[in-house]
């Protein structure tokens, strides 16, 4: 009896051993996460990242759209969607965050805004031996990469990838809708005093080119140029598209009815899109191009 008992302990215990043994050599072979930011900076991560700080609104929401919005332990003003965001710490805003506070939560990865944050945040982060991921998404397919791409950094891909698969899908659909429609030039108004719109380079120009639509300032040297309203006279877009800061039409939109030779407002085509819809680097940015698509749709008599 005792020699059945001494081998079953023998098998037990070499069981144990082997397995302990198959555990480190996973362990030991396991592949580090590696990914490429916009910087053309290769990012490394050991394992997914479970304490997640995000410096902008559309990164915040990003993170929740890969499935990883319980790793998420801080993030910026107006970070307010989903809902659960606005009870999340804040450590500054978008321009500007306290390097303390960041510290002090003591982060496996912090997702930082190039064109937003800016570049110097980023390398200060770095320099105190944090790991940065920059986003800089310029186009629609940009912004499904950024999910894809948060999902496997935080070790959600199932979640992220199924997201931004019917998500394509959609942006597909829109895209055979559009890709013989009349083109339509656009001028999108981002604010009134000082007036100000976007160039060819902005997202917002990617949406408006979905739509089978012309930036009328695609051309502008800079990402969000402030012009005049002698430069929108001179190009009559056929179309004004605004954004603003709410979910209301804003009231300046109908100032440009003070001058009827714009074909624009010749034919009332005057449109509104709520900024978080149209300006948030989101998946809820088709919300908007659907919005948009209906409105050139209008303009081209449809």
């Amino acid at each position: 009896m005792s020699t059945i008992v001494n081998r079953g302990g023998k098998y037990l215990s070499l069981l144990a051993l082997l397995l302990c043994l198959m555990a480190v050599s996973h362990k030991a072979t396991a592949e580090p996460i590696n990914v490429v930011d916009a910087r053309g900076k290769s990012i490394q991560l050991k394992a997914p990242a479970k304490r997640i700080i995000a410096l902008a609104p559309h990164l915040v929401e990003n993170v929740y759209s890969a499935g990883a919005g319980n790793n998420l332990v801080a993030a910026v003003s107006y970070s307010d969607y989903p809902p659960e965001a606005q009870n999340l710490p804040q450590v500054g805003s978008y321009k500007t965050v306290s390097l303390e506070s960041i510290l002090a939560l003591k982060p496996d990865l912090v997702l930082v805004w190039s064109s937003g944050n800016g570049l110097a945040t980023a390398n200060q982060l770095e320099r105190l031996g944090i790991t940065v991921y920059v986003d800089e998404p310029r186009t629609l397919d940009d912004i499904a990469h950024e999910v894809r791409t948060i999902g496997l950094l935080a070790g959600t891909t199932t979640v992220a990838n199924k997201i931004t698969d019917a998500w394509l899908a959609r942006l597909q659909m829109l895209r055979q809708t559009h890709l013989d429609s009349a083109v339509v030039s656009v001028f999108y108004q981002v604010w009134n005093q000082p007036l100000q719109t976007l160039n060819g380079e902005h997202l917002v120009s990617d949406v408006i080119r979905l739509c089978g639509g012309r930036n009328a300032f695609a051309d502008a040297l800079s990402l969000a140029p402030k012009i005049n309203v002698e430069s929108v006279l001179g190009r009559n877009p056929d179309t004004i598209v605004a954004s603003g800061m709410g979910e209301e039409r804003p009231e300046w939109l109908d100032e440009w009815r003070q001058y009827p030779a714009l074909a624009a407002v010749t034919n009332n085509h005057l449109f509104f899109v709520p900024p978080d819809l149209i300006q948030r680097h989101t998946l809820r940015i088709l919300d908007g191009a659907e919005l948009m698509c209906e409105y050139l749709d209008v303009a081209r008599g449809h």
